[in-house]
């Protein structure tokens, strides 16, 4: 019996879409061993050249200049990918991405951008007969997600597909699946067990996140947490930015036996079953697993555009709030040094994560729409 084939396309703009391409594809093998699943960062594996000059374009800019960032998104937010867009997209990915469909042969494609988006809808128009779905992998419907050729949208909220059927697109081809994570969120991991594997001690904890490419909040307000570090654990996840790591470990302030700076890592899952605090950026990635874990979280320097479309989701259904002052760290910091308070909070989040969103509810969906092709 031959296995379905499913291609799922993603771009390295963020860490996000290419985390929520893998974690589709590890949650539909776990369901079903009779499916193969293939993720494709676009520019990296397709353009290796060109590819990773245009990412390492783009982390500046957002760094350097998120203003522009956020204008840039709000401009052309009920615009579509413009014709020279389109047209370089086709020049510079067409005959790959044929290629590979043509070498694979896959039952069905998801793509976890706009990019790869575009250029299968091309595809679809000129001839290519393989379903194409499209997973929104943020908190907002930008017009660059959508094009007449996408068989069906997978989205994270009821919101979303509403702005989508608000675009003109069918009511019947938008289906609210959550942004998938990863199996290792669905379930909660042994604390003990993590407690040992990374050398950690047994006491309330927050986890810092500065996403795939170890962003972090103002330098101020990260060593004001340092002073909570006799009574709070501090766990810095730093991501592939070796130089803000070291930085951090040359520091006397974060060199504290409660004080973790780590690197990369693929257990921010275990990470999240140890800790009573997450303070990220409002990445829909790291806002859904944290969703997921049912941790309450603290939100800092949200991206103009789709990231304060996801802040004003969590902070709306009561999955955390805005870092705005040191003020905002005492009262989180001293809620979590109370066990029945903190126990508490974290229950209601769960109870409130369990109404509003199922870790595997995206990998069922995409294998129901498997099963059906």
């Amino acid at each position: 019996m031959r296995k379905k084939r499913v291609l799922l396309l993603s771009e390295g703009f963020g860490t996000g879409h290419t985390q929520a391409a893998y974690a589709l594809s590890v949650g539909l093998r776990q369901l079903s061993p009779h499916i193969q699943a293939r993720v494709i960062e676009l520019g990296t594996f397709l353009n290796p050249v060109i590819g990773p000059l245009i990412l390492s374009a783009y982390r500046k800019t957002v760094t350097k200049q998120p203003k522009l960032v956020g204008k840039l998104y709000k401009s052309h937010y009920d615009k579509g990918l413009n014709r020279m867009t389109r047209f370089a997209l086709h020049r510079l990915f067409y005959n790959h991405v044929s290629d590979v469909v043509q070498q694979l042969k896959p039952d069905m494609i998801v793509c976890t951008h706009p990019f790869p988006n575009a250029v299968v809808s091309r595809l679809k128009r000129l001839g290519l007969d393989v379903p194409l779905y499209t997973l929104i992998t943020d908190y907002d419907a930008h017009a660059t997600w959508t094009n007449p050729e996408v068989d069906k949208y997978l989205v994270s909220t009821a919101s979303v597909r509403n702005k989508l059927i608000a675009r003109g697109i069918s009511p019947a081809s938008v289906e609210v699946t959550g942004i998938p994570v990863h199996p290792n969120f669905w379930f909660p991991h042994d604390r003990a067990e993590i407690l040992a594997q990374f050398q950690l001690s047994d006491m309330p904890t927050v986890l810092i996140m500065g996403g795939g490419w170890g962003l972090l909040y103002s330098d101020q307000m990260v060593e004001y947490m340092t002073n909570y570090a006799d009574n709070v654990q501090l766990i810095l996840c730093m991501g592939n930015n070796d130089k803000a790591r070291e930085k951090l470990l040359a520091d006397p302030r974060f060199q504290h036996p409660n004080i973790k700076v780590l690197g990369f890592t693929k257990e921010v899952s275990k990470l999240m079953d140890v800790s009573e605090l997450l303070v990220t950026k409002p990445g829909g990635m790291t806002c859904t697993e944290g969703m997921a874990k049912g941790i309450p979280m603290l939100f800092y320097e949200p991206i103009p555009g789709q990231e304060e479309e996801n802040l004003d989701y969590f902070v709306t259904q009561g999955f955390g709030e805005l870092l705005t002052s040191t003020e905002t760290i005492d009262r989180w910091f001293r809620l979590i040094q109370e066990p029945y308070e903190a126990n508490q909070h974290r229950d209601s989040l769960l109870a409130l994560r369990n109404a509003e969103y199922e870790p595997a509810k995206c990998a069922k969906a995409v294998l129901q729409l498997l099963e059906q092709s």
